[in-house]
């Protein structure tokens, strides 16, 4: 180790990932807690500061840093900005104020300090000329009296002072200052970390049964995803659907005549990824769909599904991008026991790796430009890690409004490598979560871990892909159960639909999917229909959207409750001023009570104090007054969200 001067040492700063390899992710102004542990030799007194740019700016930015305990020390910044911040902890040995400490010792023990007042004025020389003009005014008096001794009892006095503090604590010198690594932040647009999705498939849009939706179907759809208080729709592939080797319904081998075909199968002779499905209607009304979403405060999510059919134009223009075998032919996609005869995996070994990525890249960029800024990536952990973070950084880069969801229902490290690699948000183990147990553990791991600074969950309790044991045939009580928890649990939250809320939830036999999947073919829905469940959906995306509480995922305390069947917790937004508590039934099918405990010390108000429980679901109001607290909940309305008043 080469030789070094420097007196302190910074260790263990948080928050980083992989010890600044990855970037920690924020929205705008959101708040960076910043902690390291901070030392040096001896016992002198120590300064620290976090200093923090944005990309755009020349200069850092510093505020200052305290020592809570044990050498252990804290400060925060917001981020007002999207983009990239960079941000490091500088620590020193602040002379001035070790000077004034062991002084004020000395006075205190009844000695002499003339000695000890002629350096505190030497330190005064160091600053004068960087201070206010007032401070500069002052310090030039204790300049003077310092060295005199005819001033000492003034001296002295003047030396203790919380204003003398105050500006040698504002004016380090930082003699010999140490710094830490730069570390990274991105900070996104709010709708990274508070969006609540909804999903349907174009093609079943329509009116009259047995005929395909079109982009003009879709567009009577968005007043009632507005009325249901959703702000993302988001459409599985409307790309041509490839006809070799076309799925036919319930997922069998053969198509028959009219079979429609797995919308994830992708290409044709009528185009590939840059193309709409002919039946589905051109470019322009898709481009209208988009308005008429915008129109109703909704942004259209498009699926980003980087596979082909047989038929696609890749496979004739670029057969290097696939891997053939022996006889000609290529392997087509497998995720045992799930076989995709229709579709065939992109080769990402390819010679031709770089004119691969740069059309995937041109993909995205061409629907960018058509008003697409949220991408659903459908199975990006078969695709290779460095490829993502190449094409996110490229998007980011020219587009940071971009959002990629993650639908990577995979090995625990592999999601979370998709979100240290660039992912903005994640699909989530939620939809198998059930008991109290489990949805508590999952849940301090999405929030007490390092999983807080990158990886931003999105709860989803079904998808066309999942059908989920609890859900086979439950009833109501199950669906609200799942939904409120769902969008209290999550800052991002999403179901398919009308599937969900019509409770269609009829499987294969022993397995989690649908039968008559919409996948493979066109399904009829009465888009009118409403139910106590849209009802119950409009109400908590209502709450969700004016309570900040819930429009983030990591401030939540889990609360003791005397009853398995029931789950309670609290959640707060940064400065506290909303305050929300949930208790949630997790039996359908009877009554449960319990005694809860009331995280008042949290809440910031003592035992008897008065607290005013307003459930935003019924608008009853209740008084609280009590640490524990009885609760009841019936299946016919398995929730309460209160929102706290003091």
């Amino acid at each position: 180790m080469k030789q070094n001067q420097k007196r302190v040492v910074i260790d263990y700063v948080s928050p980083n990932v992989n010890c600044g390899e990855f970037y920690i992710k924020r929205v705008v102004n959101e708040i960076v807690n910043v902690e390291a542990f901070i030392m040096a030799d001896g016992h002198d007194v120590l300064g620290a500061s976090i200093l923090y740019k944005h990309e755009n700016d020349k200069t850092w930015s510093e505020t200052r840093m305290t020592l809570r305990s044990n050498d252990e020390w804290h400060g925060a910044f917001s981020v007002t900005k999207q983009g990239f911040y960079s941000y490091k902890v500088e620590a020193w040995v602040d002379y001035a104020l070790n000077w004034r400490y062991g002084l004020i010792r000395k006075i205190n023990d009844g000695q002499h300090v003339s000695s000890e007042l002629l350096e505190g004025a030497e330190y005064i020389d160091a600053i004068i000329n960087n201070v206010k003009e007032e401070d500069k005014h002052y310090l030039e008096k204790l300049r003077y009296i310092f060295k005199n001794e005819n001033d000492y009892g003034e001296a002295i006095t003047e030396a203790c002072t919380d204003r003398l503090y105050q500006i040698f604590f504002k004016n380090p010198l930082k003699i010999l200052a140490n710094t830490s690594i730069e570390y990274k932040a991105y900070v996104d647009r709010k709708k990274a970390r508070f969006s609540t999705w909804y999903e349907f498939f174009p093609r079943s849009t329509s009116q009259q049964e047995g005929i395909h939706g079109t982009f003009k179907d879709c567009e009577r759809i968005m007043p009632r995803v507005k009325s249901m208080g959703f702000d993302v729709v988001y459409l599985p592939p409307i790309h041509p659907i490839g006809e070799v080797n076309r799925k036919g319904k319930n997922n069998t081998t053969e198509a028959k005549d009219g079979d429609v075909g797995s919308t994830w199968g992708i290409g044709s002779k009528y185009g590939g990824h840059k193309d709409v499905h002919p039946q589905l209607g051109t470019l322009n009304d898709f481009k209208n769909l988009i308005q008429v979403a915008k129109d109703n405060d909704i942004e259209i999510a498009m699926d980003y599904a980087l596979q082909a059919a047989p038929d696609h134009p890749w496979v004739k223009e670029h057969p290097q991008w696939f891997k053939w075998r022996p006889d000609g032919t290529v392997q087509y996609a497998e995720n045992p026991p799930k076989k995709y005869q229709d579709i065939l995996p992109i080769y990402w070994e390819s010679k031709d790796y770089k004119n691969l990525w740069k059309e995937c890249l041109d993909i995205l960029m061409y629907w960018i430009d058509c008003g697409i800024k949220i991408f659903r990536v459908d199975n990006p952990h078969t695709k290779p890690f460095y490829f993502w973070n190449w094409i996110i950084s490229q998007v980011k880069a020219k587009h940071p409004d971009v959002i990629f969801l993650a639908e990577a229902f995979t090995a625990p490290k592999v999601m979370q490598q998709l979100a240290k690699q660039g992912y903005t948000q994640s699909y989530t183990y939620f939809t198998w979560r059930n008991n109290k147990h489990e949805l508590i553990e999952y849940m301090h791991d999405l929030t007490k871990s390092d999983l807080k600074e990158y990886m931003q969950p999105n709860f989803w309790p079904n998808t066309p892909d999942i059908n989920p044991y609890h859900l086979q045939g439950a009833n109501e009580s199950k669906h609200i159960q799942r939904y409120a928890l769902a969008g209290t649990l999550s800052s991002c939250i999403g179901i398919y639909g009308p599937v969900f809320e019509y409770m269609i939830t009829n499987p294969l036999l022993g397995k989690e999917e649908y039968l008559n999947s919409e996948k493979f073919q066109i399904t009829h829905y009465d888009w009118s229909k409403q139910n106590k469940l849209t009802t119950i959906i409009a109400k908590i995306n209502y709450i969700r959207h004016y309570n900040p509480a819930l429009q983030q995922t990591n401030n939540i305390k889990f609360c003791h409750i005397e009853n398995d069947s029931l789950i309670a917790f609290y959640k707060w937004n940064d400065d506290r001023s909303n305050e929300i508590f949930v208790v949630i039934s997790l039996d359908e099918h009877h009554s449960q009570a319990g005694s809860v405990q009331m995280p008042l010390q949290d809440i910031g108000v003592p035992h008897g104090y008065n607290l005013e429980m307003h459930d935003l679901i019924t608008d009853s109001r209740y008084n609280w007054n009590s640490e524990w607290c009885y609760v009841e909940l019936h299946p016919t309305m398995p929730m309460h969200i209160f929102k706290i008043n003091k």
